[in-house]
């Protein structure tokens, strides 16, 4: 195991970028996707996760989403969510670009969030070229009033990332001079190749993960153990 801890203070830096996955949220009570007991485990993303499976079952598709956005709903932001928030605060230069869609960093405070894989809070209709945000569980009605089913405004399982976020999400990371990724398993392409564009850069690079990634030894500083905990070393009390 990589273990390089003494990370810097973030309060050393200016133009910061969170980049966070699925163990952000663990500790806010929302299941990883991959991994021990993750969601996919669980569930086959061919019947309730890819455009093929909605235009099968829509209906299937959409109480899947349904169960996503309860669970959600149950949960709090955790403190590294509430930390990373404060971060923007005192540093307005500072970016979240996350592939999480359960909006717990805007409900933890953050105001600046890319959402690489779209929002579980969000809707689109393909037909009328309208996204909507809606908080509303169950969700209703499914269809817009164009009589087509709104579509759960999320990256599926063999979609595209939408190329306007991503040129976003590259040129935040393109200009930081300190990149933290945040419970992220490396693993999820093209998505986990955005850290390799700040350590190209020369931006200070910190990984906190509970265990490594296949992109561990690559960065500067390796923080292994939960995101809050690992927050709070980074973002010490003043």
């Amino acid at each position: 195991m990589i273990e390089r801890s003494r990370a810097p203070d973030l309060r050393g830096f200016e133009r910061i970028v969170f980049f966070t996955g699925a163990g952000v949220s663990r500790e806010s009570g929302i299941p990883t996707y991959r991994g021990r007991g993750g969601i996919w485990e669980r569930f086959d993303y061919r019947e309730v996760a890819c455009q093929r499976a909605f235009a099968r079952d829509p209906e299937k598709v959409w109480d899947w989403h349904d169960e996503r956005r309860a669970e959600a709903l149950a949960c709090e932001p955790n403190l590294a969510h509430r930390l990373i928030a404060e971060v923007q605060r005192e540093m307005p230069a500072t970016e979240v670009v996350t592939q999480n869609i359960d909006g717990l960093h805007q409900r933890g405070g953050a105001e600046r969030v890319i959402e690489l894989h779209g929002s579980l809070w969000r809707v689109r209709c393909d037909r009328e070229g309208i996204v909507k945000e809606d908080f509303s569980h169950p969700f209703q009605p499914r269809r817009c009033k164009c009589g087509d089913w709104w579509r759960p405004d999320v990256v599926w399982f063999e979609d595209p990332l939408d190329h306007e976020t991503i040129r976003r999400a590259w040129t935040a990371i393109e200009n930081c001079d300190c990149l933290v990724s945040i419970g992220t398993s490396a693993n999820v392409y093209p998505a986990a190749e955005l850290p390799l564009v700040a350590m190209r850069v020369g931006a200070v690079t910190i990984e906190v993960n509970p265990e490594d990634t296949p992109l561990s030894g690559l960065y500067a500083h390796c923080l292994r153990g939960p995101a809050t905990e690992m927050m709070r070393r980074l973002w010490p009390e003043s």
